[in-house]
């Protein structure tokens, strides 16, 4: 199939590129200069295992083109694919300025017909009657006759495994009104669905929640924990225990289960936002929804509650040691990571930070707030062990590999003190203690060695 994929961030990268791996023809679309001459050049904009290979792979065979030309790239294709980002407003809403601009443009440009257009950014319910209906208006100007059809197909990606992700999905959702477009995406799917039928079909409206739906019960499965485990601190409880006791249980499971500093990222935080805002402009109050996203922002205050209740003369003049910057492992993401909540509030309680992180570091230096880089108080250093040394703490806050079985012995010579604050409870409390560690962990009770 002929595609064209409009907008080469996170998901229209993987999307093409895991399409043209198939065997498709793929043009992918994006106004950024810049971003399409390193993409020619096999340089990505976004740090995800497996993609840089497939993209040059695919770019050299020929399938897998990048282009500013929105206009040549759609005149080659009858299938596209709307995949530009759906920003939170200030009011918590999926911002559609950009699907919505796409569609015009689409609208204007296409000859001929029939044409597919699928939306696979995450969007409101109701936003793919809004793509038809600029489809129509636009080619109703041009005096044609309307030959769209508009199909939702969204995305569950996980950042630092996207590529495995797509390449042997779970499920493939497919909003549609017409067995015609149905068939066309049973065409498009069918390589990764050879099996067993992965495909599960529904109204175009039922797959925007959907995806919705799906990232608001992880995020809700994730700040419950986080509840349980404040809970737990304050009764002399494990939470770890806890976790395996209930995930144990086939009907809960142990994923999505992990207490923590809070979730970040560029799906969930936003789509709990866009989620509320749905259901508030709808007349309905989303109690449930508002104590997830209530509960997140707090979970993020956590690990410097605990920070400033050790140092409790004061932080100014502490160094605090960081290992993690992305909001998880495997990814370079910074939006939304639970480490800007931590920067931010020992910098104003007068500490020096020194973070290190395997893979975000570069992407930091350009990416954080401004107030961060004009700060002499903020290090990004290279090196796993440089960040501890001459700290007064460390503080575990993305679970990255290769922080997960650390030397204690060399970082308590590294140390001005000895003390752990653990974000993700990846370290064994008694274990850390016995290393001569005060060990803080997120509803963690570590007996006395």
């Amino acid at each position: 199939m002929k595609i064209s994929v409009i907008g080469t961030g996170y998901v229209g990268l993987v999307t093409g590129a895991c399409f043209a791996e198939m065997g498709n023809t793929v043009i992918c679309v994006d106004k950024d200069a810049a971003k399409i001459v390193a993409l020619r050049s096999g340089v990505m904009p976004i740090s995800e295992p497996g993609l840089p290979e497939l993209v040059v792979a695919n770019s050299r065979a020929g399938r897998l083109q990048f282009t500013t030309s929105l206009a040549g790239a759609v005149a080659n294709a009858r299938l596209h694919i709307i995949a530009v980002g759906t920003p939170a407003g200030e009011d918590g809403s999926a911002d559609l300025t950009h699907v919505l601009a796409v569609a015009r443009d689409i609208g204007r440009l296409v000859e001929g017909g029939p044409h597919l257009v699928v939306t696979k950014s995450t969007v409101p319910v109701g936003t793919a009657d809004r793509v038809h209906a600029v489809l129509r208006e636009e080619a109703e100007r041009r005096g044609l006759a309307p030959q769209f059809e508009v199909v939702s197909n969204p995305e569950f990606l996980k950042e630092g495994d996207a590529v495995n992700d797509f390449m042997r999905p779970e499920r493939i959702i497919v909003g549609a009104a017409s067995d015609s477009a149905i068939e066309q995406m049973r065409t498009l799917y069918a390589p990764f669905n050879r099996n067993r039928d992965r495909l599960l079909v529904m109204g175009v409206r039922d797959a925007e929640m959907t995806k919705y739906a799906a990232n608001a019960m992880l995020a809700t499965r994730i700040s419950f924990m986080n509840e349980i485990a404040n809970l737990c601190e304050r009764l002399g409880v494990d939470v770890e225990k806890v976790r395996g006791g209930i995930g144990s249980d086939s009907r809960i499971g142990h994923a999505f289960l992990y207490p923590g500093c809070g979730y970040g990222g560029s799906c969930f935080p936003k789509d709990v936002k866009a989620l509320i805002h749905m259901a508030e402009t709808s007349g309905f109050t989303p109690h449930l929804m508002r104590a997830v996203e209530a509960r997140n922002q707090s979970q993020k205050q956590r690990l410097f509650e605990k920070i400033a209740q050790r140092f409790h003369d004061g932080l100014a003049g502490r160094v605090i040691a960081l290992w993690g910057l992305a909001f998880k492992p495997g990814t370079d993401d910074l939006r939304e990571a639970p480490s800007l909540a931590l920067i931010e509030r020992l910098l104003d309680a007068g500490a020096h930070v020194r973070a290190y992180d395997p893979v975000a570091i570069p992407h930091a230096r350009a990416a954080l707030p401004p107030v961060y880089r004009r700060t002499d108080k903020l290090e990004l250093v290279e090196d796993q062990y440089e960040a501890p040394a001459g700290a007064d703490a460390l503080v575990l806050v993305t679970e990255w590999k290769p922080f997960r079985n650390p030397d204690f012995s060399a970082l308590k010579r590294l140390m001005r003190l000895p003390i752990v604050f653990d974000g993700r409870n990846q370290y064994d409390p008694r274990g850390v203690r016995a290393a001569g560690f005060e060990y803080f962990g997120i509803g963690r009770v570590a007996p006395a060695v």
